[in-house]
């Protein structure tokens, strides 16, 4: 398990974190719509290529990226495969392998991710293109009567069997069990939050044991604690303190490293708690990101679909990734932040 372990660690290489750009086609239809852009297999590429050609920011701040199967199989415009521009940049390339949550039979209302049904098979191809991650998103959600302990065990199962399977192909997996912000009612309180993401978590780790996964060759990516979008608003320091508790309680020290997912929050408030963290101190394991629309968000913005945009959306882009690899070590500052 050593590789695993030595590629898990690098993916949480101090002051540096996990691009998520492997939004489905569906997704990313719906975030070119806020930019008035159809969705086209050029345009996508187009917008992929406008990110990994930031190099500063590939190279200085950004240990992977998580690829949506297209991506993973596309080229740059003059027929550089994304794979080799990423490993130019000393950056991994991962794969998104789940093929997205379903409807949970028999409990109205929660899910459980697919995608186990030949799997096998397709982390030998995803490994044979060059994929060094993948990752597996299970989603719980929070409402009346929910979550329900089959829900957490099903996903947790899933999430399990996921990684042992990329093990065997000599694949790093990424665990994330995603405590939803922003679903609906979202009303939740940060007490909800904290307690269904530690029940969440011990659940994930009693099943990764059960398979037989090596947890040093492995990579967590949970919700940070928080309120539900439409919730009481807390301050920074509660969501560091909770999260930090709930992830001491329920994560064993030997995995290397916990890269954060930023649903429901701004870009500033993903960079904000993070930083804030750190600064609890005494952490066992690597403290990352792995955000999708935290790091992108202002980019897509600027570039607007537009190839005399691309160097704006690249200088934004920079700077959100260069934020949060302050954030990952303790040093992001608002002031910081606001001067570029």
């Amino acid at each position: 398990m050593s590789r695993l372990s030595d590629v898990a660690r690098q993916l949480v290489a101090p002051g540096k974190g996990i691009l998520a750009a492997d939004e489905s086609t569906g997704t990313i239809k719906k975030r070119f719509n806020t930019i008035g852009l159809e969705s086209t297999e050029t345009t996508r590429r187009d917008y992929r290529e406008m990110l990994f050609g930031a190099t500063e920011a590939m190279s200085q701040y950004i240990s992977g990226v998580i690829l949506f199967d297209e991506t993973l199989r596309q080229s740059a415009a003059d027929g550089t495969p994304f794979v080799d521009m990423l490993k130019a940049a000393n950056c991994l390339p991962g794969i998104k392998v789940d093929m997205g949550a379903k409807p949970l039979a028999g409990f109205e209302g929660e899910t459980v991710t697919e995608g186990l049904d030949g799997l096998r098979e397709r982390l030998a191809e995803y490994a044979q293109i060059g994929a060094a991650f993948a990752k597996w998103r299970g989603v719980i959600a929070i409402g009346e009567n929910k979550p329900s302990r089959a829900s957490i065990v099903a996903n947790a199962h899933a999430l399990a069997r996921y990684a042992a399977l990329c093990q065997e192909a000599g694949i790093v997996p990424i665990v994330e069990p995603e405590v939803l912000a922003d679903g609906a009612p979202g009303n939740h309180t940060i007490d909800t939050c904290e307690k269904v993401t530690t029940e969440t978590l011990a659940e994930v780790f009693e099943q990764l044991r059960t398979a037989g996964v090596a947890l040093d060759g492995m990579i967590l990516k949970p919700n940070m604690v928080i309120p539900g979008i439409n919730g009481e608003k807390v301050s920074v320091a509660e969501v560091a303190e909770r999260t930090v508790r709930t992830l001491k309680a329920t994560v064993p020290a030997i995995v290397p490293g916990i890269a954060f997912l930023s649903g429901g929050q701004t870009c500033e408030q993903a960079s904000a708690n993070l930083s804030a963290m750190h600064n609890l101190g005494d952490l066992p394991w690597g403290l990352t990101f792995s955000y999708g629309r935290a790091l992108q968000a202002e980019a897509l913005s600027a570039w607007g679909g537009k190839h005399e945009n691309v160097e704006a959306a690249r200088k934004a882009f920079i700077h959100r990734a260069k934020m949060n690899a302050l954030a990952s070590l303790g040093q992001w500052a608002a002031d910081l932040d606001h001067a570029a």
